[in-house]
């Protein structure tokens, strides 16, 4: 196996750092520069990885159960809760895998190793640009819901939301099997960051107009109540607070990814460029992170939904 997921696969050989402690080191660059770079274990990844996966396992199965979350916005969350269980079982299958070849556990063909690499591979890449997709789609989701609130149910069908949701993973599974294709041209790397951008512009756009609109009808309701000043200001802060977190998660989590992308397109061989390629690996546990987030940003607020988890759970 090459060692390295659809992500890797994309960057080649440049992610040459091979997990060891979790700690901050100077490696020194060949080219001169010294890099601070962050080791993650194998153990913490693959951890990071199983938390994820009992999460997301958690949300989907609160969703089938209970009758009441059978609604587009859920099926929206459910949907992106699979997405980020398959960025996470993918990532944890690959790096057992690598593991267990390694340590000469696992003995198979170089072929048949290389075909369940373009697997692993086709499925990571999917995974992940579903992911993106729908939280993009919950994005609109909400904004729909907000701007359109008479007519959202007749806008947001449950016959629409399934071709919405079909749509994006018939995308995802034909956009990753090119992508991993043709990892090796610049193009790839070009629309995956072109993907990123337009995701993280849709979000920031959207729930930017969605906090204007909740802070005009507090100073609606603030007008009513004569109170001009205490609902808006505070309730103006507690929004502006939660949508930093929102995107600066957002951005946080799969930003260094994308930049990674960005910069193997503009400094390949820049030795600057080449510090930042040496933290590949903390830039994949970030991705993992994000679908550890996920659920607590968009599913376990739902008090009916955390009704169901307990439920499910005990």
């Amino acid at each position: 196996m090459s060692g390295q997921g659809p992500q890797r696969r994309l960057l080649g050989s440049l992610n040459g750092t091979s997990p060891a402690t979790p700690h901050f080191e100077l490696a020194a660059n060949q080219t001169g520069p010294r890099c601070l770079e962050v080791s993650i274990p194998d153990g913490l990844f693959l951890s990071l990885g199983l938390v994820s996966v009992v999460e997301n396992v958690l949300v989907v199965a609160a969703i089938a159960k209970n009758r009441n979350l059978h609604s587009p916005m859920y099926y929206f969350i459910g949907c992106l809760a699979v997405s980020d269980l398959l960025v996470s079982v993918s990532n944890v299958l690959e790096t057992a895998v690598m593991l267990l070849v390694a340590a000469g556990a696992l003995a198979a063909q170089a072929a048949v190793v290389q075909q369940l690499d373009d697997i692993i591979d086709v499925l990571i890449c999917g995974s992940m640009v579903s992911s993106l997709c729908f939280l993009g789609a919950i994005a609109v989701d909400r904004y729909l819901s907000i701007f359109y609130a008479l007519r959202y149910h007749s806008i947001v069908t449950l016959p629409r939301a399934w071709r919405a949701i079909s749509a994006i993973w018939v995308a995802s599974v034909l956009s990753s099997t090119l992508f991993i294709a043709y990892y090796n041209h610049t193009a790839v790397l070009l629309c995956l960051v072109s993907f990123f951008v337009a995701m993280l512009v849709l979000m920031a756009v959207l729930y930017v107009h969605m906090l204007a609109r909740a802070c005009q009808h507090a100073r609606g309701i603030a007008r009513l109540h004569k109170r001009q000043h205490f609902i808006p200001q505070g309730f103006g802060l507690k929004g502006a607070a939660t949508l930093t977190i929102l995107l600066g998660i957002f951005f946080l989590c799969w930003g260094p990814f994308f930049l990674h992308l960005s910069l193997m397109v503009l400094c390949p061989q820049h030795p600057i460029c080449g510090c930042v390629f040496q933290n590949f690996n903390l830039f994949l546990t970030l991705i993992i992170c994000n679908s550890i987030i996920d659920p607590f940003i968009y599913a376990f607020r739902s008090q009916e939904l955390r009704k169901t988890l307990q439920e499910v759970v005990l």
